[in-house]
Order: C-alpha cells, then sequence, then structure tokens
C-alpha cells in the first residue's frame, strides 16, 4: 500500500510509521515544519524512507497541497493522527484545540474528497478518535462501540464532534471512513506530560534527590493502557481488514489503578518513594474508570496485544536510560 500519515513525527505517528516500514509498504509522512523532521523515534533509514511534506491542518491550502499524492500515484490509505492529543492543551486553549481537531478533520477529508472527485485517489481513511468519547462508566463494565459516548472533557468533545463531522463530510464525498478509537497507551518516546512517563520522570528526580515522597494527580483511576506498538499494530490491521463505516475499539479490556503503575515504575528504578496525592493536581475531567472492550476489532482482523504492561513499562524506563 501507499499510505500517507499525518502527524507522522509525533509518538503514535512514529510507531505507525515503524510498522508500515516493517510490512514493506510506502509510507509518507506529514509535518507542521519544512523538510524532513527531526523524529527521534525513527532511524535515520527510516526517515529517509518517508516521503515528508508539510501540512497545517488550521490552513485549507496547506492541506490540500499535503494530501497531493506524488506525480503519477495515488493513496491506497491515508491515516488521520495529527491533532492538539494532550487534554490540559485542548482545555487551555479550547479555540485552537478545536480548530486543530475538529477543523482539521474536516479540512482532511474534504480535500480528500477533492482528490477523489478529480480522478486522483480514492483512498481509504483512517480517522484516528480516543477512547475518552465514552465518558464516564455507568457499571464500570469495559466499553463497546454500542455504549452512548458521553465526553466530559474539551478534548474529548472535540474528538466526538470531530469523529460526526468526518462521518457527514465522508459520507457526502462517497469516502471510505473507518473510525479507531484507542484508549490509554505509552511505551518508549511518550512526552512525560503524559501520565506513565511523568510519573517516572518525578520518581527519578525524586531519587536523585533523596526525597521519599513525590506530589502526584489522584492514582486511583483506572485505565485500559496499551502499548503503543500494539496500537500502531491495530491500525495496520484496520487499514488491511477493516471495514469502512465502522467504529473500533483499540483496547486491551484490562484495567489497571495508576497507583498500581506507580508501584511498578518506582520498583523499575528501585526508588523507595511513596505518592502524595494533591488536590490541585487532579484535573477536573478525569474519568474514574476507562476500560475498552475490542472484541470487535479482534473479530473483524485477528489482532490481539502482544506487549504485556510489564514489558511496556520497562522498555520505557529503559529507553529513558539512553
Amino acid at each position: 500500500m501507499k499510505v500517507l500519515v499525518t502527524g507522522a513525527d509525533g509518538f503514535a505517528g512514529s510507531w505507525l510509521v515503524k510498522r508500515l516500514l516493517s510490512a514493506q509498504h510506502e509510507v509518507f509522512g506529514t509535518t507542521v515544519g519544512a523538510g524532513a523532521p527531526a523524529a527521534p523515534l525513527l532511524t535515520a533509514a527510516e526517515r529517509a524512507a518517508v516521503g515528508w511534506r508539510r501540512l497545517e491542518l488550521t490552513d485549507e491550502a496547506s492541506v490540500r497541497s499535503g494530501l497531493l499524492p506524488p506525480a503519477g500515484g495515488t493513496w491506497d490509505a491515508i491515516v488521520h493522527l495529527a491533532a492538539i492529543a494532550w487534554s490540559r492543551d485542548a482545555a487551555d486553549d479550547p479555540d485552537r484545540a478545536r480548530d486543530v481537531n475538529v477543523g482539521g478533520v474536516v479540512r482532511v477529508v474534504r480535500c480528500a474528497g477533492e482528490l477523489r472527485r478529480e480522478g486522483r485517489s480514492d483512498p481509504l481513511l483512517l480517522l484516528v478518535s480516543t477512547g475518552e468519547v465514552y465518558g464516564r462508566d455507568r457499571d464500570g463494565a469495559p466499553h463497546t462501540e454500542l455504549d452512548p459516548p458521553q465526553p466530559v472533557s474539551p478534548y474529548s468533545i472535540g474528538k466526538l464532534d470531530a469523529e460526526r463531522e468526518g462521518e457527514r463530510a465522508a459520507s457526502a464525498a462517497g469516502l471510505r471512513l473507518i473510525i479507531a478509537r484507542p484508549f490509554p497507551h505509552t511505551g518508549p518516546g511518550q512526552r512525560p506530560v503524559f501520565v506513565v512517563p511523568a510519573l517516572l520522570a518525578r520518581l527519578r528526580a525524586a531519587k536523585a534527590a533523596g526525597a521519599k515522597e513525590i506530589p502526584t494527580g489522584d492514582l486511583a483511576p483506572v485505565r485500559d493502557f496499551l502499548d503503543v506498538r500494539d496500537v500502531a499494530s491495530a491500525y495496520l490491521a484496520l487499514l488491511e481488514r477493516g471495514r469502512p463505516g465502522e467504529i473500533y475499539n483499540v483496547a486491551s479490556g484490562t484495567g489497571r489503578r495508576l497507583q498500581d503503575i506507580f508501584g511498578r515504575l518506582a520498583a523499575l528504578v528501585d526508588a523507595d518513594i511513596t505518592a502524595r496525592p494533591e488536590a490541585a493536581l487532579k484535573r477536573p475531567w478525569d474519568l474514574p474508570h476507562l476500560v475498552g472492550d475490542a472484541t470487535k476489532l479482534r473479530a473483524a482482523t485477528g489482532w490481539a496485544p502482544r506487549y504485556s504492561l510489564e514489558q511496556t513499562l520497562m522498555d520505557l524506563v529503559n529507553a529513558e536510560t539512553h
């Protein structure tokens, strides 16, 4: 396949690029800057294998230019990953987050529709959303795709709106669209603004300083953590075997308390440190329980997670030492 990945230099995007290249697909990637990005998660050979192009989601002309297939070629698939991915950023600047996360989806789908009408390309679109659109649990059971979305944060509200606007635009343009709803995922290379690498960074800093406790947010919530490499494999599986018009959860089905994650990380870095949850660090939109059911994805594609949580955390710890 010839695949265009928006946000290919980001965390999940880089791991998807690796997975696509390992499967011998031809990969093009977008970045907000000119030229090939630093993309530190990619090797020099992987960066060189990607056809890079600039794309700014808030600019229609830039989206149009970024989505143009190479001369004489066509896209088999477009994976739309580029977005404001941190909920704090979305809350701090909701207008920009909406322009990027919702408006950006509309522009990408609209420009892909124009390519289709012009006979230049008829790609399968994979729109990456989030499991956070389900909102608060009623009974603590893993969410299925049949559960009604009830988002509570500016980020998840915007992602649900992006799903709906993307579906409308794709239907109007006659495009094939699949929506993926990944649940929380982590792994080597994730920025320390996200909870798992943030806890790891605080533990290491406290150990170096000889501290015996660190302030944290609420560690009672339960999360369904996947390895980012399994998520990348799920996206490829959906490109190969997913059914257009459907929504698929990407999840493990197993929930773990953040307190447990903290304890495992402390053990891995050999730090005798306790957590001190502080109300000031708790976010008002934090969900007490977020676990997904990926039965539909498994049935459609045969996908299953390969990495255990223990392996993921160990690889994250080891990656941060190099």
